[in-house]
């Protein structure tokens, strides 16, 4: 399977094997650190992978700006029934801003909050934008201002307490009946990092990924007691009761890897499975 991927990304199945060394090391440091040093280390280990494979997908294969905004029509396709000119926006993890700054059209104010001042040093701010930066679980904006939190591939990212952190966070930035929608890789499809041609769990910067039911749990450790569930693909969403979606992790979950994994990675089941949650306050 790594053979497969190496070509596909025009890599040797060598450098695949080299990937996923450096990262799987990197990343049980980052497991395995107490919680201040883990503020640190976010950003610099992310950093030595960086440097330490120069071949790194990140690196060597840019989105055309095709790809760029394919994806953030996509996303606005979810966004845009949350969105008029009342709604205080929240993006944490924005990246490069090209979502957050195509929602600054459509909203009264948008935070993007990131760990690292320099991805998002060259941004163009709009007046109704602010960049804000995090330490990888804080969300340093008025408390009970923000009315629409997203997260895009990001919660995988973080450590398991971290995450719950963060989402308390987020829980204290969102006004009263506000909402938080986020969507991350579904651990019964995954791995999703470069471990996936290796481990069945994920071992690489992916330090947890999640089901819908086991996002849902943490929403409501928080008090986001209530939630919906989007399925579909491509900008094309149907929200729902995450009931279904939950029942259907579960019975998949109790299935030998061999045969769930297969089955999860179907078209119809990705569909279905991709976690796309919200809560709501």
């Amino acid at each position: 399977m790594a053979a497969k991927k190496a070509e596909a990304e025009g890599r040797t199945p060598e450098q695949i094997r080299e990937h996923y060394e450096i990262e799987k090391e990197l990343a049980t440091k980052l497991r395995n650190a107490p919680k201040q040093e883990r503020r640190r280390l976010y950003a610099s280990l992310y950093d030595e992978l960086y440097r330490r494979v120069p071949h790194h997908p990140q690196l060597v294969f840019k989105s055309s700006p095709e790809d760029s905004a394919r994806a953030v029509r996509f996303q606005m396709g979810l966004l845009k029934p949350y969105l008029n000119e009342h709604v205080t926006f929240l993006e944490v993890g924005p990246g490069d801003c090209a979502l957050a700054l195509e929602v600054a059209k459509h909203v009264k104010q948008v935070y993007a909050v990131d760990v690292s001042a320099e991805i998002t040093r060259d941004v163009a701010q709009p007046p109704n934008f602010d960049v804000i930066l995090s330490d990888g679980t804080s969300v340093p904006v008025p408390p009970k201002s923000v009315h629409v939190a997203y997260s895009h591939q990001l919660m995988e990212h973080l450590h398991p307490d971290d995450a719950l952190e963060q989402l308390e966070n987020i829980y204290r930035a969102l006004a009263d009946g506000g909402s938080y929608l986020c969507i991350t890789p579904n651990r019964l499809n995954g791995p999703h990092d470069v471990s996936r041609y290796f481990d069945r769990t994920a071992s690489g910067f992916h330090l947890k990924e999640y089901t819908t039911y086991e996002l849902r749990r943490l929403f409501r450790r928080v008090g986001l007691l209530r939630t919906r569930a989007f399925v579909g693909a491509r900008g094309r969403y149907v929200g729902l009761s995450p009931f279904p979606i939950c029942l259907c992790g579960k019975l998949l979950d109790r299935l030998p890897y061999v045969v769930r994994r297969p089955i999860a990675g179907s078209l119809p089941l990705k569909m279905l499975l991709g976690v796309r949650l919200m809560g709501i306050k």
